[in-house]
């Protein structure tokens, strides 16, 4: 890997700093990075490219990857920070019109403080026991219920339970359930301790089967779910729409 990346923790925002020569080969490595931050769910994520020499213009994609990512969840703004120079000029393709692009840090700093958006949200540890599908339903019931949205409380629910369903099943580990409320969806996101990848069921489920449907009723019910990797696990996350 040819280009380095140190991340600082500034309260509210993490800031990932690129240098090194950026390669196709180091699209891989440099989004897994930058998603693993947006598993933390900062307020923002500022990428520093003043140190980041593009050799390959096709590797700058991953940028506009990220943030559609950022997008679906945790809506956490991704913020480009990039002088003058050719890697600023690569940005200003019609590909890459959704960034949020700056010419300093300190810039992407200050929007970042002046925009700032606090979203309310729910958390609880769960440990892997049979009863915490049932400490799931009642976290979930009670967001909905303080957020006026009596109407969602019963699919909330049904997704939690099966979120933390799947940790018990499957990852054995403490897990970390957070229901927080956006502009415009309510979204359940629950983080194991198990890098594993969550895996639908690839065929129909027997009728008579205790397991397997879990992510199936999870798909069916949210209006968009997915997973990102995290350090020391995953997120498994789903969306209601409000």
């Amino acid at each position: 890997m040819t280009v380095e990346c140190a991340v600082r923790d500034e309260g509210s925002r993490l800031i990932v700093a690129l240098t090194g020569r950026l390669r196709l080969p180091d699209v891989d490595p440099v989004r897994l990075r930058l998603i693993k931050c947006l598993a933390e769910q900062p307020g923002a994520v500022l990428v520093d490219m003043s140190g980041l020499t593009v050799d390959e213009p096709p590797a700058m994609s991953m940028f506009a990857a990220v943030a559609r990512q950022a997008a679906s969840w945790p809506g956490t703004p991704v913020l480009l920070c990039a002088p003058d120079d050719p890697s600023r000029g690569m940005l200003a393709g019609a590909e890459f019109h959704q960034l949020r692009l700056f010419r300093t840090l300190a810039a992407g700093n200050k929007h970042a403080m002046v925009n700032r958006q606090i979203w309310p949200a729910l958390r609880d540890e769960l440990l892997p026991l049979p009863g915490a599908a049932r400490h799931a339903r009642n976290l979930a019931t009670e967001a909905c219920l303080q957020w006026g949205l009596p109407h969602l409380v019963a699919p909330a629910s049904l997704i939690a339970s099966e979120l933390i369903s799947n940790v018990v099943g499957h990852a054995n580990t403490m897990a970390t359930m957070t229901v927080s409320l956006l502009s415009r969806q309510l979204t359940i996101a629950m983080r194991d301790g198990s890098e594993a990848a969550p895996v639908p069921a690839a065929r129909p489920v027997p009728v008579d089967a205790r397991t397997g449907r879990g992510l199936m009723f999870v798909a069916a019910t949210a209006s968009s779910w997915g997973w990102l990797p995290a350090e020391g696990g995953k997120v498994v996350w789903a969306s209601l729409a409000r």
